[in-house]
């Protein structure tokens, strides 16, 4: 069995991540990861937490949380507490703004099926509309 690395490069995070080094240095400018150092070469050193941490941002990413809010879920997480009261009450949010966004698109969906059922075919070229079926009310 061989001993975990205590720290490791960004390049490595990267490869075992999927996560490019750009944007480890943004989440890291963020405030949203902390590098443990520097090697002799310049490069950034991570403990070995940093693949869960990256795993939690872009989970957290897809469910529409933004890194703002991530970087105070993990400063909570960071302080010794869970997060996950905090994140519920984000989701619940999110679920209801989704629903919101839900009902317009259901009511644009109608406008269009609306437009498009009535379409008939213009044959006169009229100087004042460019489209004279999209611009009746």
């Amino acid at each position: 069995m061989f001993l975990q690395e205590k720290t490791k490069q960004i390049g490595t995070v990267a490869k075992e991540s999927g996560v490019p080094i750009k944007t480890i240095r943004y989440y890291e400018e963020l405030g949203l990861l902390k590098a443990s150092g520097r090697t002799e070469g310049g490069f950034r050193l991570f403990d070995s937490d940093i693949l869960s941490r990256l795993h939690f941002i872009k989970r957290a990413q897809s469910l529409g949380l933004s890194l703002l809010e991530i970087k105070d879920f993990l400063s909570v997480h960071d302080q010794g507490d869970l997060p996950c009261d905090h994140i519920k009450v984000r989701l619940q949010e999110k679920l209801i703004a989704v629903d919101k966004q839900i009902q317009e698109l259901l009511i644009f969906k109608q406008e269009l099926e609306g437009l498009l059922s009535g379409w008939e075919v213009v044959t006169e070229n009229s100087e004042q509309a460019i489209c004279p079926i999209l611009e009746r009310d």
